[in-house]
């Protein structure tokens, strides 16, 4: 049985479908909550207009060409909701052990179809990342059988394409901060990064204060996991074992340190890829195991699907040329997709670190006269920081997508960010899906009569200072 496990998947791809049926159930949960008020009819931005921008300029086919969508044939309300809705109960099924290539292919293109289509609120590198490791994951599974094991066995070729998609997740990652901030060179860019990245969490504070070395030594593991471990996951099962545990290691302690959105989540599920069933033998029940032995024992070999593997594999390495020339770029650009179907993309984040919080808080004042006198209320985010007396929530794998937006429009100005006024408009009108954005209505009863947007900075007080962040 040993032998055997050591060059068999049949858990691994257990365990990648699983977890990637949470990170898309989370994903599409966030899309029946938030993606009207983003981009409905009376949205921020609504995705009519953004369509009839694109249809206007290139036409409505090459549109589709360009950023295929469903929601070109319909985008009201109600089929934003369905499709979400449909999304979400196709990946609790997935996460409940049943997929094959038709349920996953389903899964994949609707998201990609809220991706195209939602413009600022799904531009983060995550959303194409989701779309990459979903495409993959289609091949994974045969054509209809549904089973948690079926009769075909995981294709290797697709097991290669994930560590593939590993290696360019990590290494994108690294390079873009080697080469961004001189805060990650000299190792000093923990001495900032959980104080300002875009919504702390619970544990932010006490890794922001943690003694200087660690914080030094936090950043030595960053270029372990991302600069040197990528590239052993191609490696023997051993040194590929240790390199999938060093990325994981790495995920669960931005997981514990800040509210990443899915993004770490996500990203483990590639790595998963890196171990064998030798290795999750060691950790599943007997009786799951025994299941995928079974399974392994009596596996036929699937000519067509082993044929599609491969040809996967080919165009994969076509569509990496253009990602690879970007990662060994000395100018590399970050989360950025070459093909329209978002098939293989280049990603890397935090290539600077910010060292100051600043956030912009939305007001409210019924007073005739608005100004330093009247009573202003403030609209208290879900995530981001307002109130100086609360701790910051756990808020990840869940996105709060107005709330990464604000925390980006901080560092600019209201021009480069024009929703901003429509949602100072909403506000004013209490406005129920603007509002919904926030953790509640300072006015209930009837809109304010002025909104102000003050720029606050934000510091986390020193251990035993009870008040602030």
């Amino acid at each position: 049985m040993e032998a055997t496990n050591t060059s068999t998947y049949w858990l691994t791809r257990f365990v990648i479908l699983r977890l990637l049926g949470v990170v898309y159930a989370v994903a599409f949960l966030v899309t029946i909550n938030q993606i009207v008020p983003l981009i409905g009819a009376n949205g921020l931005l609504p995705v009519d207009l953004y369509f009839k921008e694109i249809s206007d300029s290139i036409g409505s086919t090459t549109g589709f060409v360009r950023l295929p969508s469903i929601f070109w044939f319909w985008h009201s309300d109600t089929a934003l909701l369905i499709f979400a809705w449909v999304g979400f109960v196709l990946s609790c099924i997935v996460v409940a052990g049943y997929a094959n290539a038709p349920l996953l292919g389903v899964l994949w293109f609707l998201y990609l179809s809220f991706v195209h289509a939602g413009q600022d609120w799904y531009g983060y590198g995550w959303e194409i990342q989701l779309t990459e490791t979903g495409f993959l994951a289609i091949f994974l599974c045969p054509l209809l059988d549904m089973r948690p094991f079926p009769r075909y066995a995981p294709p290797m070729p697709i097991i290669v394409l994930f560590r593939w998609l590993t290696f360019r997740i990590m290494l994108g990652a690294g390079l873009i901060k080697f080469r961004g901030d001189k805060v990650w060179r000299n190792a000093t860019a923990l001495y900032y990064h959980f104080e300002t990245q875009p919504i702390p969490g619970p544990l932010s504070r006490w890794f922001h204060f943690l003694p200087r070395i660690v914080l030094k030594t936090g950043v030595w593991f960053n270029w372990l996991a991302e600069l040197i471990a990528p590239w052993f996951v191609f490696w023997p099962r051993l040194a590929r074992h240790i390199a999938g545990g060093v990325i994981i290691l790495f995920q669960l302690t931005l997981i514990l340190s800040g509210n990443l959105s899915f993004l770490n989540w996500l990203t483990v599920v590639p790595a998963l890829a890196c171990f064998d069933d030798s290795f999750w033998a060691k950790l599943f029940p007997e009786k799951l195991v025994n299941k995928a032995q079974i399974a392994a024992d009596n596996a036929k070999t699937s000519t067509p699907m082993l044929t599609t593997a491969w040809s996967i594999t080919v165009i994969v390495a076509l569509l990496s040329i253009q990602p690879v020339i970007n990662m060994l770029s000395p100018v590399q650009i970050m989360n950025t997709s070459f093909d329209p179907l978002d098939l293989v993309n280049t990603y890397g984040a935090f290539g600077s670190v910010g060292q100051q919080h600043f956030n912009v808080v939305f007001e409210g004042t019924s007073d005739d006269n608005p100004g330093d006198n009247a009573t202003w209320k403030p609209y208290i985010y879900k995530g981001l920081p307002v109130s100086l007396d609360e701790r910051p929530p756990q808020i990840a794998p869940y996105q709060l997508r107005l709330d990464w937006q604000m925390w980006f429009a901080a560092m600019s100005s209201p021009d480069e960010y024009p929703w901003t006024y429509n949602l100072v408009w909403k506000l004013l009108h209490n406005d129920p899906g603007a509002v919904s954005l926030f953790a509640g209505n300072p006015f209930p009863n009837k809109p304010p009569r002025f909104i102000r947007a003050v720029l606050y900075r934000y510091f986390f007080a020193k251990p035993g200072n009870p008040q602030g962040r």
